[in-house]
């Protein structure tokens, strides 16, 4: 195995045949269900229930994690930045209609950036400048995207960890308007959707409770739907009920934030809170890459090592990458500097599969800070550089390192941004051998319109220069088999650049000043083609791919293929 996963009897591999199935809509993969079919009968307040006396902010909390210094020096200078763009602040709108920018701005998150680069004196006029500004526009009402219970509930952790920039004014009647806001923002968690969005809400109910004036008696009730929001999204493994990477380090950042917040008041948080980031950072770190990055999967972006870091590091957990995560269903081989991070279960459940893909049996490969093979990305984050209709082509099973038949989803996904049917069972045979690790995978996305099963078989090195790979369609049962074109797609990394070899059964992938890799394939037709990578700010960059095609017979096929390192 590589230097960075050592061989450690506690990971979790073990050898032999384990059968993955979707989960059907509207359960959860990893609880009874996803969808709250008992509601709290406290967790909606009633007016009497809410909190008497002055409204006081008791303490606020140090957020642990460390903001973004670009970010923060372009706020002092009167920029806002976001997702590459640079905006100025005194024509920033709240309600600004680019997707995704409305629900970072009101969730005010980026006073964390703010905070690492400014004294007090420094930063209270630009964040009470853009407080007020929302206040004037948003204070009044409690509908719509500003009180999202998801966004509310960020807002409230946002507003409190940071109130020495948000609440250094003696103005008492702007201060009474903040907390007049704030008493309200964590009152309906119960309300957020299912998934990460539930998590957010009751972590802002949880620290308004520990940390307002008043608001001790909600405690007991936020707790209890904090714990219920985590016994939903985070299975045993550590991974999250949509199966994304960057939803994971998200929860990872609440759950810390959350645990301040705890500190703060003297108070001990549930077990649970705990007990789930332990278990949470070795699956993220398992889906991360040689450059310490995390992997695109379900349409994330490949955020970089310093943005991980920021957030392991706050979470205080220490912990090697977790190799094999079942329900979560990613599987990591390592060897010397090659990590390849698999895709071995079915795409997300439907109450959670917004922007999920249909990428099973996909992988991606690195080689130290290098990423030779990738997955296209970014599908979640529509928006300032993705339109609509490239964000929806981003979840397809071509914009994926995996097999495609027809030219068909192996999960279909819909128009209304769902994903229908298609891969329902995943079968996974992982052994750890003398050589290296082996890896046998098969879905069955391809059966129901072509009769066919897809079976993926990677076997890596124990020095990481070799990974061997074999793509196979194989009758299924009774099931009318029929001949159908097929493309096996390799995207290559932002900075590899590849070349066929004269024989056209080869290709050299270079890497600048980086490693040179050799690509050789049998049972296919080699071309390079044009791609593209969604890069950490959620831009496209034009890259290229290797394409092995050909078509299948009513018999199926085979194609085995090899990267391998040169030099």
């Amino acid at each position: 195995m590589s230097r960075h996963d050592p061989i450690d009897p506690a990971d979790g591999i073990e050898p032999g045949r384990r059968l993955i199935r979707a989960e059907r809509a509207g359960t959860g993969a990893f609880g009874p269900a996803l969808r709250d079919r008992l509601r709290s009968l406290a967790s909606h307040l009633s007016p009497s229930a809410r909190a008497t006396g002055p409204l006081q902010l008791l303490a606020a909390f140090d957020d642990p994690i460390a903001g973004d210094v670009r970010a923060g020096k372009a706020l002092l200078a009167g920029k806002f930045r976001w997702r590459g763009a640079s905006l100025p602040l005194e024509t920033l709108r709240f309600d600004d209609p680019r997707p995704g920018l409305a629900e970072h701005l009101h969730g005010f998150g980026w006073l964390r950036d703010l905070s690492i680069v400014a004294t007090r004196q420094q930063g209270a006029p630009v964040a009470e400048a853009l407080v007020r500004r929302w206040l004037a526009g948003h204070a009044r009402d409690d509908q719509g995207l500003p009180w999202r219970a998801d966004i509310a509930g960020r807002r409230a952790l946002a507003w409190i960890a940071h109130a020495p920039l948000v609440l250094s004014t003696r103005d008492k009647g702007y201060r009474l308007q903040v907390l007049t806001a704030l008493s309200r923002q964590a009152q309906r968690p119960d309300q957020a959707r299912p998934g990460l969005p539930r998590l957010a809400a009751w972590s802002g109910a949880v620290a308004a409770s520990l940390l307002m004036a008043g608001y001790a008696m909600r405690r007991a009730t936020a707790e209890a739907g904090l714990v219920r929001a985590l016994s939903r999204l985070v299975g045993d493994d550590g991974g999250t009920a949509d199966r994304s990477p960057e939803s994971l380090l998200d929860a990872v950042a609440l759950l810390t934030s959350l645990r301040a917040a705890y500190d703060a008041a003297g108070e001990e948080p549930p077990l649970a809170l705990q007990a789930t980031l332990a278990r949470a950072v070795p699956a993220l770190l398992g889906a991360t890459h040689g450059d310490g990055g995390l992997a695109s999967w379900q349409g994330g972006l490949p955020l970089d090592r310093a943005q991980l870091a920021a957030v392991i590091d706050a979470s205080g957990v220490r912990a090697r990458p977790l190799r094999q995560a079942r329900g979560w269903g990613y599987q990591r081989l390592s060897g010397g500097a090659t990590v390849v991070t698999v895709d071995a279960a079915p795409p997300p459940p439907r109450p959670l599969g917004a922007g999920g893909c249909a990428s099973t049996l996909a992988f991606e490969l690195s080689d130290g800070a290098h990423r030779i093979v990738v997955s296209c990305g970014g599908a979640r984050h529509e928006g300032a550089a993705l339109s609509s209709q490239l964000a929806q082509a981003l979840r397809a099973t071509a914009a994926h390192s995996t097999l495609v038949v027809g030219d068909a989803n192996s999960t279909a996904v819909l128009p209304d941004g769902a994903l229908g049917r298609g891969v329902s069972e995943v079968a996974v045979d992982r052994h750890e051998l003398e050589g290296g690790s082996r890896l046998d995978v098969s879905h069955d996305g391809y059966v129901r319109r072509f009769g066919l099963t897809h079976r993926r078989t990677l076997a890596l090195s124990v020095d990481g220069r070799e990974l061997r790979g074999e793509d196979a369609l194989l009758p299924a049962g009774r099931s009318t088999t029929r001949a159908a074109p097929f493309a096996i797609r390799f995207h290559l990394g932002p900075a590899v650049e590849g070349t066929v070899t004269a024989d056209g059964q080869g290709a050299l992938l270079r890497t600048g000043s980086g490693p040179v890799w050799q690509f050789r394939c049998k049972g296919g037709v080699l071309a390079v083609e044009d791609s593209l990578w969604i890069d950490p700010t959620g831009r496209p960059r034009a890259t290229q791919q290797l394409v092995v095609s050909g078509e299948s017979s009513p018999a199926g096929l085979r194609v085995s293929w090899m990267l391998t390192k040169a030099g």
